[in-house]
């Protein structure tokens, strides 16, 4: 297969999009970009906050570190750290520059601030509906569908569109993932000119790299990466598991090292790169092989989570397991055969994994993921491999992600809902 080159430029873009720097809990830090970009066109600090917010979002900041707010978590830290003292040209970033004054007027605010949240009864998984206001003024932001979608801004109920913000690229402007496939992927891959996309592939590297070590080295969360590589006899396989759990450990628990997110996710951009940055160095790979192989990796995530969606009871860190062990079978092997059979073994072993909101426990599953992934791919060099029409797996591997999106978004809906019922009652 030869793919166009309006795909090749679609592939290109689809990375640029999808592989943005971000300090923090993406959800958390969405929040605080709200707040941050308000703000901005209130002109000043607000005297009262109402928050409406689809449940995932709920799920995904309630137990998580917000970065740089020293240990506060939940919505109304999150929201009120963008308001009193986030720069909303950072974006993903907004929260990246805080200092301990700050932090203290930020506290202060919360006290002092009535900030009413409620839950959206929304179609969206994701879906941020801020007001702030102040005497006779207001502010109000409307994000939905992904952490940077800005849909509706307005100043004293009229709609602005001239306000100060950082850009971000519009849902209907996003380029089109319906032409990704898998062999098309390793297509792009083989033939990609690196010197186009290597800007993003060292940064994914440099990051998600130094987060993990910081993880390994430093005691964060359940320390789940140092319990892997301390129990247990520290082979390759081990090794790409700890290392990736080690950066949701240091992420998931407000440290202020940035990452390289995947699909709106920075545990899924730690998942879909670190397991194979250190499997390609562990076994003396080649630098372009490993940027090739990056590229598998982060466009098969990208391709799975297309079906699932950004936020669901579907744990985003199965199709990135999966997705970093079809990348290591691609660069040892460079068969689509052996990407197609670890990816169906790994999703016949992990999918299913329920994701009940942004918190340590996420290190865990990470590792289990990426065990998954690793596995799937044991099993096709040892000629085993789970079949089409066993459970949910099809014969062809475009229907296997397709049933697995399904079970994701449609499927676990009602799964969602009483994951939110739990948490919050």
């Amino acid at each position: 297969m030869e793919i166009s080159d309006a795909l090749y430029q679609t592939y290109g873009q689809i990375l640029r999009e999808e592989l943005i720097e971000a300090m923090g809990c993406t959800e958390p830090v969405s929040l605080a970009y709200a707040g941050a970009t308000a703000r901005a066109i209130l002109g000043g600090l607000p005297e009262r906050v109402v928050l409406g917010v689809s449940g995932n979002i709920v799920k995904n900041v309630k137990s998580v570190n917000v970065p740089n707010l020293g240990g506060l978590k939940g919505l109304q830290a999150a929201v009120s750290g963008g308001i009193v003292a986030g720069d909303e040209t950072g974006v993903l970033q907004v929260l990246a520059h805080i200092t301990a004054e700050q932090r203290t007027q930020i506290a202060d605010f919360l006290e002092k601030c009535p900030i009413e949240v409620h839950v959206l009864e929304t179609g969206s998984a994701f879906e941020i509906d801020l007001t702030l206001f102040r005497a006779e003024e207001s502010a109000r932001i409307h994000m939905k569908d992904y952490h940077t979608n800005i849909v509706a801004l307005e100043k004293n109920g009229v709609s602005i569109s001239d306000t100060p913000k950082a850009e971000s690229t519009p849902q209907a402007a996003r380029s089109n993932r319906d032409g990704l496939t898998v062999r098309g992927i390793l297509e792009y891959a083989s033939m990609v000119n690196i010197s186009e996309i290597q800007d993003l592939l060292d940064l994914q590297i440099a990051d998600n790299m130094a987060i993990s070590s910081e993880g390994l080295s430093h005691k964060w969360g359940a320390c789940i990466g140092s319990v892997l590589s301390e129990s247990r006899s520290p082979d390759l396989r081990l090794r790409c598991s700890a290392a990736a759990a080690a950066g949701s450990d240091a992420r998931m628990s407000g440290c202020e090292l940035p990452v390289v997110i995947c699909s709106g996710s920075g545990n899924q951009g730690i998942t879909t790169s670190v397991p194979v940055i250190v499997y390609a160095r562990q076994t003396g790979c080649s630098q372009e092989r490993l940027y090739r192989a990056l590229v598998v990796s982060n466009l098969l995530t990208i391709h799975q989570k297309q079906y699932i969606g950004a936020l669901s009871a579907f744990c985003g860190a199965v199709s990135a397991g999966a997705s970093a062990g079809a990348a290591i079978a691609w660069m040892d092997t460079g068969s689509y055969e052996a990407v197609c059979h670890t990816l169906t073994n790994a999703l016949g072993i992990a999918s299913g994994m329920i994701c009940d909101g942004a918190k340590p426990s996420c290190a865990a599953k990470i590792a289990t993921a990426v065990q998954a992934g690793l596995l799937g791919y044991d099993m096709y060099r040892n000629a085993s491999a789970f079949h089409g029409g066993e459970g949910i797996l099809a014969d062809e591997i475009e229907t296997t992600i397709q049933n697995v999106g399904k079970v994701g978004r449609e499927g676990m809906r009602e799964t969602d809902r009483e994951i939110l019922r739990l948490m919050t009652c």
